[in-house]
């Protein structure tokens, strides 16, 4: 595959990535892959998921959404990343990336997301019904309850729900919005209006899943918990056609186990996606 640097403009700072395409062939189709919360175009899905897909002959665009990593800098000592992020600015951002792959000449984008980034793929999907086909990896079910389920389990703020989300309200109250917080859980350090938006603004993927009329396919793999990644539900209520797999001695990441993933998600794009394109490219795999 051939690869390129890109920079997509927004309102504010602008979102970085990689543009992949076949280097042997015309793509038949794009693809936008979406990280995961506080992950980067570089790492996880994004990464290891477009020498598969070009290999199919998509053309792939993994970028870094406002909200990657967890705090980075540009070009000053202004901080940056998913400690400030908010859920409308994860959705606008989808938005600006589809922006792109429709000026490269796609207009029926194919949305692969990865945990967060599924969550707004459901949201994208919906919104979008020229969408060509949605793979969930590990979308989490979001909703209301999303950080009190991420507190029970040990993340975020853990037991400290009340007292962190009170001394949150207090700093925007305040005018200190962006004045960060230190968690016990998962992230370590979120900005108080991140918080609440977390808390109160979160995509709720099973009350969307009617409105995505394309063809789905929702990954989870077995040591992830089902109520946390709702694959069943999401398949059951989805208003288009949706497969399930649940990969086996797989974590939420998919340590070890990329390779199984990756042809699961190619396998079910030959299958339900290519025979409606004029070339069915060989499957090469690295």
């Amino acid at each position: 595959m051939h690869t390129e640097l890109i920079s997509i403009p927004t309102d504010t700072i602008p979102l970085d990535g990689a543009w992949h395409t076949p280097s042997d062939r015309e793509a038949i189709g794009g693809v936008l892959l979406l990280h995961g919360n506080t992950m980067n175009f570089y790492v996880g899905a994004p990464r290891f998921l477009p020498p598969y897909l070009t290999a199919r002959g998509y053309a792939c665009l993994a970028f870094n959404r406002r909200g990657h990593d967890i705090l980075s800098i540009r070009d000053s000592r202004d901080p940056e990343g998913a400690a400030f992020q908010t859920a409308a600015e994860g959705l606008i951002d989808n938005e600006y990336a589809a922006r792109f792959l429709l000026e490269q000449g796609y207009r029926e984008p194919i949305v692969i997301g990865h945990s967060n980034g599924g969550t707004l793929g459901v949201q994208f999907a919906a919104n979008h019904p020229e969408t060509k086909a949605l793979v969930l990896l590990s979308a989490h079910a979001g909703g209301k309850e999303s950080v009190w389920r991420s507190c029970e389990a040990g993340q975020l703020a853990c037991d400290r729900l009340d007292e962190v989300t009170a001394e949150a309200e207090r700093l925007v109250q305040e005018g200190r919005s962006r004045q960060l917080l230190s968690l016990p859980g998962w992230w370590y350090a979120i900005s108080a209006e991140s918080f609440l938006d977390r808390l109160y603004h979160t995509p709720d993927t099973l009350a969307v899943a009617p409105f995505v009329r394309c063809p789905s396919l929702f990954i989870r793999g077995d040591r992830e918990p089902e109520e946390v990644y709702p694959a069943y539900d999401f398949q059951s209520r989805a208003g288009g056609p949706c497969e399930v797999a649940i990969v086996e001695d797989c974590d939420h990441f998919y340590r070890g186990r990329e390779e199984a993933v990756a042809h699961v998600v190619v396998d079910w794009m030959a299958r339900v996606l290519e025979r409606s394109y004029s070339r069915v490219n060989p499957l090469i795999c690295p």
